[in-house]
């Protein structure tokens, strides 16, 4: 951090979660600015469960004379107790925050997989709360929501369902036991690939989906048999996520990433690891971020209700942020006013430090051009 930045510790109650006995907020981050200074303009980002308060825009923001303030929900480090509805009240009190702080103009980033997350946040905000399932002081609190001024996506995944399933190996066939597979749909049996027929990704892409499906019909009917006995909820572990064809092949949505190569280096070594996505669960979490058939948390039910000026960046050497994405994340957006950028560089720019300049440079321009 340069003398010229200073970093500030927020924490903060929710209009649905108190401070803890223990005296933590279940919200905090740290608020970026230049030093000494009370920005007009600031913006905030958030994830699902990484913890975002340094993340690496925050410097680079406040040095070109922004406010950003990276803010973590209750959830932080806790994705297995996810529940949207919540994480939006808690990203709330961030937006508030930034209000009373003086910033009369917010702008919401959706870095990684907080693009799906944030883009729900301002189409609640947009719609007076409208879209998701609450009720009470929730579905009060989401009615009061500061909505944005404009909207940043930067290397997103366009959904959480969306990003597990694309990544799932979809020759699992057993969910308890992580050695029982299906050769024929092995990614890693050089006898499949890479590269891969055309054939072969049809029929496994097919299987990842129907693999998503298994888990959330098998989570509904053990939600329905704990019942019975009283029990809310349970956990439960996921293996196996890191077997996206495209960590393997780069002839499939081609870019400029190497492979094979996946955010935890090698996927045919990471896939047997316990470090995966979605790895551990209640079976309410699964049914709230990561069914694809009743998950909410889903850039394409939220971004056609972003009408903000948008801009969507998505960096050539992403490993696991692909150019489909990018694509499908601005296609998907109503505003009016959007931007797509592709400029070099891995997932968090962590390649080169001269890269994370020039998407600090890339975002500063475009906001101060509106």
């Amino acid at each position: 951090m340069t003398k010229d930045v200073e970093a500030r510790f927020v924490g903060l109650a929710s209009a649905t979660s108190a401070v803890a006995g223990h005296g933590a907020h279940p919200c905090q981050g740290l608020y970026w600015t230049p030093r000494g200074a009370r920005p007009k303009t600031a913006l905030i980002a958030t994830h699902y469960n990484v913890d975002f308060a340094e993340h690496y825009l925050g410097p680079l923001m406040a040095a070109r004379g922004f406010g950003f303030l990276g803010w973590n929900t209750r959830y932080r480090g806790a994705e297995d107790l996810f529940n949207l509805e919540q994480a939006l009240v808690d990203i709330g009190a961030g937006a508030d925050w930034l209000r009373a702080a003086g910033a009369e103009r917010l702008i919401i980033l959706g870095n990684s997989g907080g693009a799906s997350l944030m883009s729900a946040y301002q189409a609640t905000a947009t719609r007076g709360g409208a879209g998701l399932d609450a009720s009470g002081r929730t579905a009060e609190a989401l009615a009061e929501l500061p909505a944005a001024d404009l909207f940043v996506s930067l290397n997103a995944h366009p959904g959480r369902p969306e990003v597990l399933t694309s990544w799932m190996d979809a020759s699992v066939v057993d969910e308890t036991d992580p050695m029982q597979t299906d050769p024929a749909l092995d990614p890693f049996d050089a006898a499949n690939g890479p590269p891969y027929a055309a054939d072969f990704v049809a029929r496994y892409r097919a299987a990842q989906i129907a693999r998503n499906q298994h888990i959330t019909d098998w989570a509904k009917g053990e939600l329905e048999r704990l019942a019975l006995a009283g029990i809310p909820d349970r956990i439960f572990p996921l293996f196996r996520t890191w077997a996206d064809l495209r960590f393997m092949d780069g002839a499939i949505d081609p870019s400029e990433r190497k492979t094979p190569l996946c955010y935890a280096g090698d996927p045919a070594r990471a896939n047997r690891g316990p470090l995966g996505i979605g790895r551990a669960n209640t079976l309410r979490t699964w049914l709230s971020m990561w069914s694809l058939e009743t998950s909410r948390c889903r850039g394409a039910l939220h971004l056609p209700h972003v009408t903000v000026p948008a801009l969507v960046i998505q960096s050539t050497h992403d490993a696991g942020v692909f150019p489909s994405d990018g694509r499908a994340i601005f296609e998907a957006l109503a505003s009016a006013d959007k931007r797509l950028e592709t400029p070099p560089g891995a997932h968090y720019f962590e390649d080169a430090p001269a890269r994370r300049e020039a998407v600090a440079d890339l975002i500063a321009g475009w906001i101060e051009a509106h």
